[in-house]
């Protein structure tokens, strides 16, 4: 394979990183005050998937998360830190990718009302699926430099 300036390797690292630091933002634009003292993360979820065109989800709701609704702000709030993390720094790859990857058709499928957010939630499980299958963590990461996967 021919690149200009880095390897194929290497743009693929570049497009793993670049994922890692979008989780991030995620993450840090998050109000986790409103997330976990008010609800309001799972609050808005809630009334988004009680309107859903697919009774699935809201059946998938309010069996998974009403039940449980500050732990699911945390799981939510801290899966996109750690992923963000674990991809920029390449620590556990495959796994942050894998979870990444099912984290964004799960927010695919809650917001199929919403196109602007249908967007960024398929080309980051596009960027996802990309670099698991192409194992974007054979440069610049960790799990290379200690013989990970």
């Amino acid at each position: 394979m021919e690149t200009v300036w880095l390897t194929g390797a290497e743009w693929l690292a570049v497009l793993r990183i670049g994922l890692g630091l979008w989780w991030l933002e995620s993450w840090r634009h998050k109000d986790k005050k409103g997330w976990f003292e008010r609800g309001t993360g799972i609050a808005w979820a809630a009334d988004v998937a009680g309107k859903h065109k697919w009774p699935l989800v809201k059946t998938g709701f309010e069996t998974v998360v009403k039940p449980r609704p500050k732990a699911m702000a945390y799981i939510v709030v801290y899966a996109e830190l750690a992923l963000g993390l674990g991809l920029v720094v390449g620590f556990l790859t495959p796994i942050a990718l894998v979870g990444g990857l099912l984290l964004n058709l799960l927010y695919l499928v809650l917001m199929i009302h919403d196109w602007a957010e249908q967007g960024q939630n398929a080309m980051m499980a596009l960027i996802s699926f990309v670099a698991l299958f192409a194992m974007s963590w054979q440069t610049w990461s960790l799990d290379s430099a200690i013989g990970l996967f």
